[in-house]
């Protein structure tokens, strides 16, 4: 016969190990640093174009159809090109946002390959789609992203966020 104090012990050691993988969905598969990084990459590999009115709106390059979708899902009110692009930190809250999701996303359908994981979320944010950017110009964009992501990511972290640069 076992004693309380280690039927107690022993009933915890069960529901820990049993919650254990319970607790690890629980746990939010992207951190800040990676919603940081990811934000920012897709901001400095966004193309550039050379016309002042190409269509596209802030540092991110969006689509008037998409940011009002992207702001009504992000904040709850649909924002005008205008209010996007001349409020950066509404801005890049509504991309952190949205990164957050398709990082998330894309981490599941990768196990957790974090790279795989920004591939496909750049090939989304470029295409629609998550894969089929392996040439020309999506796949220089894709590689692009990769490339300032792990840069963002070897960055030295900050106290200050990064939600106002």
């Amino acid at each position: 016969m076992i004693n309380k104090p280690m039927q107690l012990l022993l009933t915890g050691v069960i529901i820990s190990v049993g919650l254990s993988p319970l607790l690890a969905e629980i746990k939010p598969p992207v951190s800040y640093s990676q919603i940081a990084a990811m934000v920012e990459a897709l901001r400095l590999a966004a193309p550039q174009t050379k016309k002042p009115n190409s269509g596209y709106y802030s540092a991110w390059q969006v689509k008037p159809e998409t940011l009002k979708v992207w702001s009504k899902n992000c904040l709850k009110k649909e924002l005008t090109p205008t209010q996007f692009e001349t409020d950066p930190k509404t801005a890049r809250q509504i991309i952190s946002c949205i990164v957050n999701r398709e990082l998330t996303n894309q981490l599941k359908a990768t196990n957790n390959n974090e790279i795989a994981a920004v591939r496909g979320a750049a090939c989304w944010w470029m295409t629609g789609l998550y894969t089929g950017c392996d040439k020309g110009f999506t796949g220089d964009y894709v590689q692009k992203v990769v490339r300032f992501y792990q840069q963002e990511k070897a960055k030295p972290k900050s106290v200050n966020s990064p939600s106002t640069r």
